[in-house]
């Protein structure tokens, strides 16, 4: 007798997870949808990851463990083992709205052309409290041409895919080290249309250890990404690569000046903005954004941690 799949696979990359795993696999659980098995590869984790998984005693959540092999290697690894026709992925600190599966499986069963359905985002800190709101774009149908100019799902916990459409194009590039969410969706793009859910369905976590090492890394790995959407396509996108690289520079320079402050990440910040300004047609329409940034990476440079924190803080209040 045939085993009846379910409707989706949802996959959980984790690794040394131990603070946030939790409210992931609680926010799945809570799903309105609630035919769905939950992949959860453990990737090596040396915390206590897989006892705080262990307490969950739901039979649609399946554990594999493997030696460490990062993200990209994990997230193909889940989908090798889903059975359902549409495969969600959510990174072990993020979290989703109880309506989000739902939502999404109803615009794709009520847009059969498209194979992707994405939602909204917004930003939380550590402890889960709001901080800001995403760039809450809506489009539909073909994409691929405003995807290159942002990567407007902005994270790898959004979208519900056609597991056949992530199968046919061969998963997750293993041999990016950062950017291979947007990587994923340019190629979906390329072959498949988008269908929109205009809500906020996914929390995306921001974690004060973000190093400038890992922004150099992300750097590198868009680049990568759009080195190849230009390599691999007939036409000429010249047009949408300066775009794409004044986003691309727009979004480090504003991630490096996120909490924690320091002089490393201030001089990587001052490295992004002055290839923003590079990049950007339009740079003198933007005199104010580019003079706040100049004063807060200044700010950030020279003077010690504390010091910038506190009267940054300072300023912001008074704004």
């Amino acid at each position: 007798m045939n085993q009846i799949k379910p409707k989706i696979s949802i996959v959980i990359p984790a690794y040394n997870s131990e603070k946030t795993i939790k409210y992931a696999i609680e926010s799945v659980l809570k799903q309105t949808l609630n035919d769905f098995e939950l992949i959860i590869i453990n990737d090596g984790s040396t915390d206590s990851t897989l006892e705080v998984i262990s307490q969950f005693k739901d039979p649609r959540i399946k554990v594999f463990s493997f030696e460490n092999a990062g993200g990209n290697v994990s997230r193909n690894r889940g989908l090798e083992r889903a059975t359902a026709e549409f495969v969600s992925f959510l990174d072990a600190d993020d979290i989703w709205t109880s309506d989000k599966l739902e939502s999404q499986l109803h615009a794709l069963k009520e847009n059969p052309q498209a194979a992707v359905a994405y939602s909204w985002t917004d930003y939380i800190d550590e402890q889960g409290k709001l901080l800001f709101s995403g760039t809450h774009i809506t489009a539909n149908g073909n994409v691929y041409e405003q995807l290159i100019v942002s990567n407007f799902l902005e994270n790898g916990s959004n979208p519900l895919i056609s597991r056949e459409a992530l199968v046919q194009l061969d998963g997750f590039d293993e041999d990016l080290t950062a950017a291979q969410d947007w990587d994923m969706w340019l190629r979906l793009a390329q072959n498949f249309d988008f269908i929109a859910v205009p809500r906020v369905q996914i929390l995306y976590r921001i974690s004060a250890n973000s190093l400038s090492t890992n922004l150099a890394r992300q750097e590198k790995a868009s680049l990568q990404v759009l080195s190849k959407v230009c390599l691999t396509n007939t036409h000429n996108l010249n047009h949408l690569k300066n775009k794409s690289l004044t986003n691309l520079y727009k979004y480090l320079t504003c991630k490096a000046l996120q909490q924690p402050f320091n002089r490393q990440k201030g001089l990587a910040a001052a490295k992004f903005l002055w290839k923003y300004i590079f990049y950007d047609s339009s740079r003198f329409n933007h005199t104010n954004l580019i003079l706040r940034l100049s004063l807060k990476i200044a700010l950030i440079v020279i003077l010690p941690c504390t010091f910038s924190t506190a009267l940054l803080a300072l300023m912001k209040t008074n704004n």
